[in-house]
């Protein structure tokens, strides 16, 4: 069904009334045009107003037109045909009865429909399986974002105790003692043909960039079919991008800002804090992907929420309160059940329509954007971004960031030669960076990491 707007109230046409049957000269009465009323002008504005808006946040969940690939492990269908092969090998898993798509099911969204797996050891793994659609864009992996990459990603799964249980050695023995497997390793990697940890990693990370989830009922309505969705999954979009406040974790074309957040939930798990060391970042936990969320239930790190419905009403009376609530949590939320039922129906169209799968092609992308280069000492934080986001700095110099945002942010530097760690840095907080070595530098949020500034110092 089509929505329908309000439309300019048109002036009516002067027309002549002429009294017939009578003869002698009695002129036309003219019923004279009118203008639009206040009123009707108002909401004629306000239609167009909301039209605009309304573009403006389509435009910012379109699919991206490449998927991005690093420069050191860039795509050939070679490595994508072996990454797919050991993602379905149960030789990687101790037993020899688990592969990666054992608790990864294409059919239930790439996550295994429990509350939380097993693996060899018959007992369940610490949280829920995740999603693996659209991870091409996620600069860490895992709930907790513990892994920097998908390459580094690969190794945790096949030697957890807990998962597949076996060290990645004995991986590369096993599958060196295959020599059809051994010729396609060399076919995917000429430069370094043998089988190691690395190129076992590189394959399967090749592999896993390539499952995008396949174009819906949303993106039709995105690319402009306004009968692709009906009225209330329309009204569902604006709850989602407005009142629910849901777009602010859930954004861009996967439905996620791939940022760690502390939603509320009743459990100890401490999440990202754990990993970064930071109090700031108890209780955070990666946001999830929406694409394809009608089949992977349940929900949350810790898969205790069965249903959509329950998922929204976590939101609206569920949260627990404490300090470290994200600050794009909305903090009240009440929906009535017709509002609740045009969310759902809502999310429900960035389902497949059938079973889905991943596009038969790709169109490999750069993972780095080229950015201009400022020449500045003074960065701000903003809206989950870095401004600017590429500068040039001579050797010695020092960098200054300032957290201009209502959220708290850490900058962090992994390098050979910088290894810095800010920490918690409030709104309002400058934090200063020393660059006393040439050279290329990658500074992120530890809790938004999809925020990155390069930082290139040069003599």
């Amino acid at each position: 069904m089509r929505a329908t707007f309000a439309k300019p109230l048109i002036g009516l046409v002067a027309a002549a009334l002429v009294c017939g049957g009578v003869i002698g000269g009695l002129g036309a009465a003219v019923l004279l045009a009118r203008a639009p009323s206040a009123s009707a002008s108002r909401t004629v504005a306000a239609a167009s107003d909301a039209d605009a808006v309304l573009a403006v946040l389509k435009a910012k969940f379109r699919r991206p037109p490449t998927v991005p690939f690093p420069a050191d492990n860039p795509y050939s269908d070679d490595k994508h045909a072996l990454g797919e092969a050991l993602f379905h090998d149960p030789r990687l898993s101790a037993n020899g009865t688990i592969s990666c798509a054992s608790c990864h099911v294409r059919t239930k969204g790439f996550a295994d429909g429990r509350t939380r797996g097993e693996g060899v050891a018959k007992r369940p793994i610490v949280r829920h399986t995740p999603t693996l659609w659209n991870l091409a864009w996620a600069t860490h992996v895992f709930w907790d974002g513990r892994a920097r990459s998908l390459e580094e990603q690969v190794a945790g799964p096949i030697e957890s105790p807990d998962e597949m249980g076996l060290p990645m050695a004995e991986a590369v023995r096993r599958l060196a003692k295959d020599p059809a497997l051994a010729n396609a390793f060399a076919k995917a990697f000429p430069r370094t043909p043998e089988i190691s940890r690395a190129t076992i990693a590189k394959a399967i990370a090749v592999y896993e960039r390539t499952l995008v989830s396949p174009p819906t009922r949303f993106d039709r309505w995105i690319e402009g079919d306004a009968a692709a969705l009906t009225r209330s999954e329309v009204a569902g979009f604006r709850l989602f991008t407005g009142k629910a406040g849901c777009s602010n974790c859930h954004s861009g074309f996967a439905f996620t800002d791939y940022a760690f957040h502390d939603i509320g939930r009743p459990d100890e798990d401490r999440g990202r804090g754990t990993v970064l060391r930071l109090e700031a970042a108890e209780h955070a936990f990666k946001t999830p992907g929406l694409r394809e969320i009608g089949h992977s239930a349940p929900y949350m790190h810790d898969g205790s929420l069965k249903s959509l419905d329950e998922v929204s009403r976590h939101y609206e009376n569920g949260i627990i309160r404490r300090s470290t609530l994200s600050k794009d949590l909305p903090t009240r939320i009440s929906l009535t059940d017709r509002e609740r039922a045009d969310l759902i129906a809502f999310l429900r169209t960035l389902d497949s329509a059938t079973d889905p799968r991943p596009p038969a092609r790709i169109v490999p992308g750069q993972a780095r954007p080229a950015l201009p280069v400022s020449f500045t000492t003074t960065v701000t934080q903003h809206e989950k971004r870095f401004d600017p986001a590429h500068i040039g700095l001579k050797r010695g110099a020092r960098l200054w960031i300032l957290n201009n945002d209502t959220r708290t942010h850490n900058a962090r530097v992994f390098a050979p030669k910088l290894d810095y760690d800010s920490g918690a840095q409030e709104p309002g907080e400058t934090v200063e960076i020393a660059f006393p070595h040439e050279g290329e530098f990658l500074v992120f949020c530890g809790i938004h990491p999809n925020m990155e500034l390069w930082v290139d110092v040069a003599r």
